[in-house]
């Protein structure tokens, strides 16, 4: 039985409700294909908030965007978001935020607008490009490099690089992830619903209610099952409102993901490895937590799971980590080894503005090498900052972000 405390609600936040729709080309049908997603969300969102739950946002997930926006140019292609954020604007009547992904870009002409659409469109112009491997295990290195020039170009025209927030690269991530910018849709299951948590409340609370052994084994034991059993209590109740809502007929909801999905307004993902008994993230051991969090997130049962389903380890996104990149305790060597058993790859890394482009390509092909021979989804999410040297402090002024030192690429 889960601890009475541990039922609070407050404690698991639904981050994001993900509608994956399909945008046919014929733009007079857009404003019923969004108020369909929009609405779909919304009901969701109400049932769940009346059982006591919070929704910090809803997301709506399209096919590729070359299918449906007028890609001959910037200005055609931009002429297409304009409309959609008008119809999303007016479709937003509860005050939720609503957020946009265009899906994937599969061609060097989509990558190449990327930059300019984003700068424009910010949150309602999410993007990823999906980069494949070969049957010898060899990356589509040109693929890498037009998205590394892309990274270049936002962090030059967006200010303080913030652009890149909306931009990631993607290595073997499969659709239907409800967390951005590495969302797409291909349109194989139909109108889909995803759903996405925030739980690093939640998996403190359960080890600060926990007495743990002082025997090392029986302490990672128990704390592995204090963090499970609260985490699937949840995860049970979120389900169990979910099958009573009744979805329009083209509409079903195939599962979520169970990644923590820290953010800057909840506890700190470095606290739970503290917990653990590490002194500080990046210390010795690090490696071992990190996995057994990632073992919590993918052991939970009767849970269709998807996207990355993982431990997050998002760096400007999380106060601790962010903290600790002033202290020096990790760097992008580090993150990547975690990468191995964790869930979600380079994420929101500042590294220095003039980071020369062979460095960029580089760490993502290792990032995308280890993503294919673990066979596990690992996205790169960099942010060159300019004018900024490894050591100093950004200055970002999104709500999303947190500041803390820029990151050196080796």
């Amino acid at each position: 039985m889960v601890d009475i405390y541990l039922q609070n609600k407050e404690l698991c936040r639904i981050r994001a409700i993900t509608a994956f729709t399909v945008l046919p080309n014929d733009e007079t049908q857009w404003q019923q294909v969004l108020a369909n997603a929009k609405s779909q969300c919304d009901h969701v969102a109400e049932v769940l908030i009346k059982q006591g739950y919070i929704v910090q946002s809803i997301r709506i997930v399209s096919n590729p965007f070359g299918e449906y926006l007028d890609c001959q140019s910037t200005k055609s292609a931009a002429l297409g978001l304009e409309k959609i954020r008008n119809i999303l604007n007016q479709l937003n009547q509860n005050g939720l935020r609503i957020r946009f992904a265009i899906g994937e870009a599969k061609t060097a002409h989509e990558i190449a607008l990327l930059p300019d659409l984003i700068a424009e469109y910010g949150d309602l112009c999410n993007a990823c490009v999906n980069i494949p491997s070969d049957e010898n295990g060899f990356l589509d290195n040109e693929l890498i490099e037009l998205s590394v020039k892309i990274v270049e170009k936002i962090a030059q025209i967006t200010p303080r690089g913030e652009g890149n927030f909306n931009f990631t690269v993607n290595f073997n991530c499969q659709s239907f992830i409800p967390y951005f910018p590495a969302s797409y849709h291909n349109g194989e299951c139909g109108n889909c619903l995803v759903l996405g948590l925030e739980t690093p409340d939640l998996l403190a609370a359960a080890l600060h209610k926990c007495r743990l052994p002082k025997n090392y084994a029986s302490k990672m034991q128990a704390a592995f099952v204090a963090m499970r059993d609260a985490l699937q209590f949840h995860v049970q109740q979120i389900q169990e409102i979910i099958q009573s809502i009744t979805l329009d007929d083209d509409w079903k909801y195939i599962g979520m993901d169970t990644s923590a999905a820290p953010s800057k307004n909840c506890t700190s993902m470095t606290e739970l490895y503290q917990l653990l008994g590490v002194p500080h993230f990046g210390a010795s051991g690090t490696v071992e937590v990190s996995s057994l969090l990632t073992r919590v997130f993918k052991s939970l049962e009767n849970t269709q799971m998807l996207g990355f389903s993982g431990l997050m380890l998002a760096v400007t996104e999380d106060k601790g980590l962010a903290a600790a990149t002033c202290e020096g305790q990790f760097d992008i060597r580090s993150l990547l080894t975690y990468s191995s058993v964790c869930g979600i790859g380079l994420d929101t890394v500042p590294i220095e503005g003039d980071t020369p482009l062979d460095k960029i390509a580089a760490i993502m092909r290792d990032t995308g090498t280890m993503a294919f021979r673990l066979n596990k989804p690992l996205t790169v999410r960099l942010f060159p900052v300019p004018n900024l040297k490894a050591g100093e402090m950004t200055a970002f002024e999104s709500s999303d972000l947190c500041n803390c030192a820029v990151l050196s690429v080796p």
